[in-house]
């Protein structure tokens, strides 16, 4: 009997109780320096801290979030590969191409969400319009001059581009990044005339002058910009959606990690360190269960689908 227990216990895997045991891979689907990159940087330090092994972000951009998505999805199912689940690459971008490379409900395990994150369009200090109204007159008075730069084709900056344009009856040209982050840089010198960014990415760029706000999606205004009206203040309700920002891991990840990660990440969403860092980036701590933030990603998967077949988009 004892000899059997032994071999039971031999033959069980080494993760459910030793997890982990050597660094996990975090993968971003965006170049650094976008929203993403940011927060996975602030949770991964914290998770590596609690767990006890380095938490290590890879950056793999490409189309809008797909590519990295798509390979975080093919990966073991260990624990050691992670992969942040964002509504751009997992609620938006599968929506926009005729066939995805992955499915973002199906292919993915949650594990909880990290933030909600306010949006904010930026423009170059240099557009000729001060605010929201001025702006769409500028954009209809002058069809397809102007540009908006995205993180890529189909992912979220690119679709609020498209849903802006459509409920606003302007014309833009769109070029497409592979992340925010280079979006940005060429919005400061003006190669391209506006962003619709988050505001982590854009925060420290607005604070200093380089880039100027018309508008925020928030519930309200913005404590550290209150004199950057809400999109629903400016009279453009369908614009006013915050984003989220979690983490998942590949489909058939055991649920003892799966468990094990979440309890991790509320432990570091509970920190007061990790609290401020993130707030700092102008976003709201908004830690969940694996099975409500399940529901979450699923959920706006049906509302912009829906979005997206209104618009009239053309899928690519």
């Amino acid at each position: 009997m004892a000899f059997g227990l032994l071999c039971i216990a031999a033959s069980t895997p080494a993760f459910a109780q030793d997890y982990p045991d050597r660094p996990v891979k975090l993968i971003v689907p965006y170049a650094p320096g976008g929203t993403t990159d940011l927060l996975a940087r602030i949770i991964g330090t914290k998770l590596g801290a609690i767990l006890k092994q380095p938490f290590v972000v890879e950056n793999r951009p490409g189309a809008g979030g797909a590519v990295g998505a798509a390979y975080a999805s093919k990966q073991a199912a260990d624990g050691y590969t992670l992969v942040m689940v964002v509504e751009s690459s997992h609620a938006v971008n599968p929506n926009v191409y005729t066939k995805a490379a992955y499915d973002p409900v199906k292919d993915f395990a949650p594990i909880s969400n990290i933030a909600d994150v306010p949006n904010v369009l930026v423009v170059n200090p240099g557009f000729p319009a001060n605010d929201l109204k001025g702006l769409v007159s500028e954009l209809r008075a002058h069809p397809d001059r102007y540009a908006f730069g995205s993180s890529g084709n189909g992912g979220l900056s690119h679709i609020n581009g498209e849903l802006f344009k459509n409920v606003t009856g302007t014309r833009m040209l769109h070029v497409p990044y592979k992340g925010l982050g280079p979006a940005l840089a060429d919005l400061i010198p003006g190669q391209i005339n506006l962003v619709f960014d988050n505001i982590p990415s854009s925060a420290g760029l607005i604070q200093s002058g380089q880039i100027r706000p018309l508008a925020v999606a928030a519930k309200q205004r913005l404590k550290f910009l209150p004199q950057v009206p809400t999109y629903a203040e400016a009279g453009l309700p369908a614009m006013n959606n915050p984003s989220w920002f979690g983490l998942g891991a590949p489909a058939a990840t055991p649920s003892k990690i799966l468990d094990q990660l979440n309890e991790a990440v509320r432990q570091a969403l509970a920190d007061p360190e990790v609290i401020a860092a993130i707030e700092k980036q102008g976003a709201i701590p908004s830690p969940m269960s694996r099975t409500d933030f399940g529901k979450l990603v699923a959920s706006q998967n049906e509302l912009w689908k829906k979005i997206i077949r209104e618009i009239g988009f053309e899928k690519l």
